[in-house]
Formats: structure tokens, C-alpha cells, sequence
């Protein structure tokens, strides 16, 4: 659906650049050398000692479950609410590859989006395929409408059958935490922030983020990773 009146995806896009994200913390202050150990999980004498000091503990068996619980966390994990304004918790969606894209109604790339999006679903929806569609307004405020008149917009334009949910910050202060947790989960040259309209997010049966493509790869030709999911 492009219009003069609307920046250009590209002139917007080749602005913004790569992000890499901040290497996390050591825990060098609390690494021990040890000139003897008889545990067979510590290497070249240094190991995370137990610290019990002013009031705090700190083990490694302590890290190992944080780590173990932070792994385990997935896309089933969160609520959201849709365009209604109603909770849905996302576990209903187990046992289902998903496609999470922030959508727009007046940008340059709605029109082919939501066309091909559209199609994705028609096709693969009996087989357990669902898209999650998250309006944003961040990006060259092209999503300034309410949330009715986006469903209206949707629905009556492009017979859109899969789930709106309500307009949400996928940048920012304000992010909603189920795009803190997508792009916590995949950074590479994307890094922390997502760049435009219609930037999409590839899940797998078991809620895990198993891809990520930028605004300009088109649904349809994320349709073979799609049917790898369905028969997996």
C-alpha cells in the first residue's frame, strides 16, 4: 500500500546501523585458584568458590540453575493481550510454528506484507501454521490508527484470518516483553533493535525463536523454513 506521502522503507533502513550487543559480565571477582581440587568438574585449578559473606551466597551450582531456568524459557511463556484489549497467554499455541511479525497499515511494504502473509495462512493453518501480528507505531508513525479501526482496516482489506493483538513498543523504554525476549534471543548483525515494519520472527513447535529475518525478506520466501517446522 505505498504512497508518495510515506517515507521509503530504504531511505529509512539504510540509516540504521548494526548493532552489536555489550558482552555480558564476568564473574572474575569471584574466580578462586584452587592449587588442589579432586572434583572432577573443575579445569586448570580455578573453580567458582562458595562465597558466604555479609548476608549473600554465591556457588556455582547457584549459576548453573539460573542459566538452566534462563534457557528454558520460551515464546509459551508470555501473556499478551489481543487487539481487543483480552489477555491470551501464549501457550495456547504449543505444539505450533509461528511467524511474529510487527505489522503496519500506512507503510510502503503493507500492501505485499499482509498479501503474502495472508496467503501463508490460507495455506498452512490446517496443518497448525499460525501468524501473531503486533501493530507498532514506532517506525515513521505508520501505525497511528486505533486498535479497532486496524482490525477494521485488516480484516476488510486484505481478509486477514490470523491473530491481531494490541499495538505495542518493540523498541525502546516500553518494549513489550514478549520483544525483549525475541530479540534477546537472536542478535547477530539485526542486534537489539528491531529496524522497521514487518521484521519477522520464526518459532518452533516448542516456543523457541529458531530464526529472524529482516523487514525486506518477504513471507513468502520464508516458506520453505516453514514447512521444515510443520513435519519436525
Amino acid at each position: 500500500m505505498a504512497s508518495s506521502s510515506y517515507a521509503p522503507f530504504s531511505a529509512v533502513f539504510s540509516g540504521f546501523a548494526a548493532t552489536k550487543p555489550n558482552p555480558p559480565p564476568t564473574c572474575s571477582a569471584f574466580l578462586v585458584p584452587k592449587r588442589r581440587s579432586n572434583s572432577r568438574n573443575l579445569k586448570n585449578g580455578v573453580s567458582l568458590k562458595s562465597w558466604n559473606k555479609h548476608g549473600f551466597q554465591f556457588t556455582s551450582r547457584n549459576l548453573s540453575v539460573y542459566a538452566r531456568a534462563t534457557e528454558e524459557k520460551t515464546v509459551h511463556d508470555f501473556t499478551v493481550k489481543d487487539i481487543s484489549g483480552k489477555d491470551v497467554s501464549l501457550d495456547k499455541f504449543k505444539g505450533k510454528p509461528l511467524l511474529i511479525v510487527n505489522v503496519a497499515s500506512k507503510c510502503g511494504l503493507t500492501s505485499s506484507n499482509y498479501t503474502e502473509l495472508s496467503q501463508l495462512y490460507d495455506k498452512y493453518r490446517n496443518q497448525g501454521f499460525e501468524i501473531l501480528a503486533f501493530p507498532c507505531n514506532q517506525f515513521g508513525g505508520q501505525e497511528p490508527e486505533s486498535n479497532p479501526d486496524i482490525k477494521r482496516f485488516v480484516c476488510t482489506r486484505f481478509k486477514a484470518e490470523f491473530p491481531i493483538f494490541d499495538k505495542v513498543d518493540v523498541n525502546g523504554p516500553s518494549t513489550a516483553p514478549i520483544y525483549q525476549f525475541l530479540k534477546s534471543k537472536s542478535g547477530g548483525f539485526l542486534g537489539d533493535l528491531i529496524k522497521w515494519n514487518f521484521e519477522k520472527f520464526l518459532v518452533d513447535k516448542k516456543g523457541n525463536v529458531v530464526q529472524r529475518y529482516p523487514p525486506t525478506t518477504s513471507p513468502l520466501q520464508i516458506e520453505k523454513d516453514i514447512q521444515k517446522l510443520l513435519v519436525a
